[in-house]
């Protein structure tokens, strides 16, 4: 079973090193899906996406649907990544 983590950027120089660490921290049980909110076209699924997990701050990352507890007010951090199973074979 694969693990979907789900990163919420704004394409910004914040942003970029917690793709990196997303994507060093995972392994091939994790498929990554990077949604840039910038993209302004009409009805952004992205904006609609980060809307619906509740995604207030950027960067902010998701778990099959959950938003990680980091992302609602802390930082992300590795071991965070790796307490939601990011890096673990599923």
């Amino acid at each position: 079973m694969k693990r979907i983590v789900e990163v919420f950027t704004a394409g910004c120089p914040l942003c970029s090193p917690v793709v990196e660490l997303v994507k060093s921290t995972a392994c091939s049980s994790c498929d990554i899906i990077t949604h840039n909110l910038t993209e302004t076209e009409a009805g952004n699924p992205a904006l609609r996406r980060a809307r619906l997990l509740g995604v207030q701050t950027l960067p902010a990352v998701a778990v099959n649907g959950t938003l990680l507890a980091c992302c609602q007010g802390g930082g992300i951090t590795k071991e965070a990544l790796e307490a939601a199973g990011i890096g673990q074979a599923a």
